[in-house]
C-alpha cells in the first residue's frame, strides 16, 4: 500500500490537513488548508501534464493529453488517492462535516489531497513531489489508456463534444452558467446550465463548478441526440 510521505514542518502538516469548517469551530487553533489546496491543484496538474508529455515515449496529442490530465485529476480520482492514502483517519473536520461523514466524502478528500501536495512542495521541493506522484498516477494512466480508454474519452470530453456541435450548428460556442448553489461549505452542490443562443440545452449537478458544468454537456449531448 502507498503511504503519504513525511512533512517534516509539523505546523505546515496540520495545516494541510485542516479543513475550514474545523477553524471555525476552533478559531485560535491554526488556519484552514484553502491556500495550500490552489497550490496543491498547480503543482499536480504540472508534473501530470509532465508525466503524460513523456509517457512512455509515445507521442499523445495535446488534445489527448488534456483529456487524460482531466481523469487524472478529477475530483473522484483525487478522492480515491487520498482515501487509499488512509487521508480519511487524519483529516481536521468540524463536526457538522464529521457528521454529514465527511470522512469519506470525495470532495473534501481531493481538496485535503491537494493541500496535502502544496503543503508537500513547500516542504520538500518539487523533486520530492515528483518522486511520490509519478508512480501513483502512472498506474491510473496505463489503466485509462489501456483498458478504459474509450469509456475515458466518453466520460471526459463531453464538454468538447458539445461544443464541437454547438460550433456546427450555429457557430458559437456554447455557454456556462451556475445557476444554484447550495449545502454548507463542507458538502456544498453547484447547477450549471449549458445554453446556445439563449436556450438551455442541459443542467447537471456537482460538488465543484466544472463537475456540474460536465454533467450538464451530458445532459445536452443527451438532448441534441449524439449520445
Amino acid at each position: 500500500m502507498d503511504k503519504l510521505p513525511i512533512i517534516k514542518d509539523e505546523k505546515l502538516r496540520l495545516r494541510a490537513l485542516t479543513h475550514r469548517s474545523y477553524v471555525n469551530e476552533h478559531p485560535g487553533d491554526g488556519k484552514d488548508n484553502e491556500r495550500l489546496e490552489f497550490l496543491g491543484d498547480a503543482v499536480l496538474g504540472f508534473i501530470v501534464g509532465e508525466l503524460l508529455y513523456h509517457y512512455n515515449s509515445e507521442e499523445l496529442s495535446e488534445a489527448k493529453m488534456t483529456r487524460l490530465r482531466a481523469a487524472l485529476v478529477d475530483e473522484q480520482q483525487l478522492g480515491k488517492f487520498a482515501a487509499q492514502l488512509g487521508m480519511g483517519e487524519i483529516m481536521r473536520l468540524g463536526k457538522g462535516a464529521i457528521r454529514d461523514g465527511g470522512y469519506q466524502n470525495p470532495a473534501l478528500l481531493s481538496d485535503t489531497f491537494e493541500a496535502y501536495i502544496g503543503a508537500y512542495y513547500l516542504d520538500a521541493g518539487i523533486e520530492k513531489v515528483r518522486e511520490f506522484i509519478t508512480p501513483l498516477f502512472k498506474k491510473v494512466a496505463d489503466q485509462i489508456i489501456g483498458i478504459h480508454a474509450e469509456e475515458a474519452e466518453s466520460l471526459i470530453d463531453s464538454k468538447n463534444r458539445f461544443q464541437q456541435w454547438a460550433l456546427a450548428e450555429f457557430g458559437e460556442n456554447p455557454k456556462y452558467v451556475i445557476i444554484d448553489q447550495f449545502g454548507p461549505d463542507h458538502a456544498k452542490e453547484f447547477i450549471a446550465e449549458v445554453r446556445v443562443r439563449d436556450q438551455v440545452y442541459g443542467s447537471g449537478k456537482g460538488r465543484r463548478k466544472q463537475d456540474a458544468q460536465k454533467k450538464a454537456a451530458e445532459a445536452a449531448l443527451k438532448k441534441v441526440g449524439i449520445v
